[in-house]
């Protein structure tokens, strides 16, 4: 359960981070944007709900696409993992209109916001057990 805390919490902090300070990645706020029925209003609840599904695309989909692309992480000695974060993010951009990130650097630096995110709030969420 804290791990998927972790990962949500890094994916809302990464995101929110990347809107302030990549050129290019823009939060957009419409009027019809909802959740479920649920009016969202205010650009803090949409990085909440794109923080969100990141956070669970994150925790169930990419442990799937790491087992599959196990051979191309070999090869590479692990940097194929940048362009997996990086098609989770551009999945998360296809899937929300609220959104908006351009092709290839906005791109890049928004994975690696995220992916050093990814390795901070754990250790300040994850307590090791004696």
């Amino acid at each position: 359960m804290r791990k998927v805390l972790s990962q949500i919490t890094s994916a809302i902090l990464g995101i929110w981070l990347a809107a302030l300070f990549v050129s290019g990645v823009k939060i957009n706020l419409f009027a019809g944007s909802n959740f479920f029925g649920i009016p969202l209003t205010l650009q803090w609840q949409i990085i909440l709900i794109l923080g969100i599904a990141l956070g669970l695309l994150n925790f169930f989909v990419k442990p799937i696409i790491n087992a599959v692309t196990l051979p191309l992480r070999i090869i590479t000695l692990g940097l194929f993992n940048i362009a997996i974060n990086m098609a989770i993010i551009w999945i998360l951009d296809f899937i929300f209109q609220e959104i908006t990130i351009p092709w290839l650097w906005p791109l890049l630096w928004t994975t690696i916001i995220i992916w050093f995110l990814n390795i901070i709030v754990p250790k300040l969420i994850i307590k090791e057990e004696d």
